[in-house]
Formats: C-alpha cells, sequence, structure tokens
C-alpha cells in the first residue's frame, strides 16, 4: 500500500508519518528531502527552494508518479508526505494504481487559525524535523492558503481533513480512517 500525505505546511505530515512507520513499519519519504537532494545535485534543476509550490510540484511530480508506481507494482508499502503533492496530480493514476493508494490532504479551518496560528500550529512546525529557512508566514496568506487546498481537494474529490477545534482530538479521526483504510 501506498500512503500519500499532503496538506498545507505545519498541519503534521512529517509527524503522521513518522507516526505511521512506527506503528505499520512502512518507510517513509519526506518531499522536503526529494527537493533539496535534488536541488543540492543540480542547481539548475529548474526550481529554488524558495520557488512556488506550484512549480516545485510540476518538477517533482513525474519522480514522485514513478516512484508510485513503481512501489505499487512491486507489492511495497511506502508512505509520501510533503506540501508539493497536489491533489489534482492523484487523479492521473490510472485505476490499477489508485486501489493501492490511500490518500488525503491535512488543512485548518480559519477558525483554528486565527485561534491557535502562533500557539499551535507556528510553535509546533519543528516537532520532527529542526527547519533551517523557514519562510515566515502571516496569518492572512496561511489562511489563504489553506482556503485554496480545501478548494483543490474539493475539484479533484479527493479527501481532505480539516482541523477545526481540538488537534489531537481530530488528528486521532485521521488515523483511525487509515486503520480502516488499510483493513479494506
Amino acid at each position: 500500500m501506498v500512503i500519500l500525505i499532503g496538506g498545507v505546511g505545519y498541519a503534521g505530515k512529517t509527524l503522521m508519518a513518522q507516526k505511521l512507520l512506527e506503528k505499520y513499519k512502512y518507510p517513509y519519504l519526506s518531499i522536503d528531502h526529494l527537493k533539496m537532494g535534488l536541488y543540492r545535485a543540480d542547481i539548475n534543476c529548474g526550481f529554488t527552494p524558495e520557488s512556488s509550490t506550484e512549480l516545485i510540484s510540476e518538477k517533482l511530480w513525474g519522480i514522485l508518479k514513478g516512484i508510485i508506481m513503481t512501489n505499487i507494482e512491486n507489492k511495497q508499502n511506502l508512505i509520501i508526505e510533503g506540501i508539493y503533492l497536489l491533489p489534482q496530480y492523484i487523479s492521473e493514476l490510472e485505476s490499477e494504481y489508485q486501489k493501492h493508494i490511500i490518500s488525503f490532504y491535512l488543512g485548518f479551518s480559519e477558525a483554528y487559525i486565527k485561534n491557535y496560528f502562533h500557539s499551535k500550529i507556528i510553535s509546533n512546525r519543528s516537532a520532527i524535523e529542526e527547519r533551517l529557512c523557514e519562510n515566515e508566514e502571516t496569518l492572512e496568506s496561511y489562511i489563504l492558503e489553506n482556503k485554496m487546498l480545501k478548494d483543490l481537494c474539493s475539484d479533484a474529490k479527493v479527501k481532505y481533513f480539516e482541523i477545526n477545534e481540538n488537534y489531537e482530538k481530530e488528528i486521532n479521526a485521521v488515523y483511525n480512517w487509515i486503520a480502516e483504510e488499510l483493513c479494506t
């Protein structure tokens, strides 16, 4: 099974991937690591670390799609997580691959962002990885980013989990959903 975790920055994708690795023993790939590996190997790769999410996503999708397909063909499990996994790309995978994929996206409601932007979202951004060069998000840009992702997920008809009030309780519901999906 291949588990694809997309979502906005600071939603807990890497932490979730780490916990899923510990529980199910599925290795995971951080798309951020792939991005930086490609850029450090060839600074003329077509993007920089500061390029737009859309540009980096476009440049990385062919590689990610190949990794996903190869893992499924070889009957191997893998978790892939990152902001560069855009919802519109998931539907590009043929149906024979789709049945071996669990994909979903994580985001926050506007109310949650307004209530907890600094105290819970930004303060937890390095829960798993120490982030060396962070772009400083503004409250307004982060609200817009979450709304845009929610709309993209709706348009692409992919699973979207929105944290509204209680992060721990609502993220546990995501873990339960994953467990159910793995059993089907």
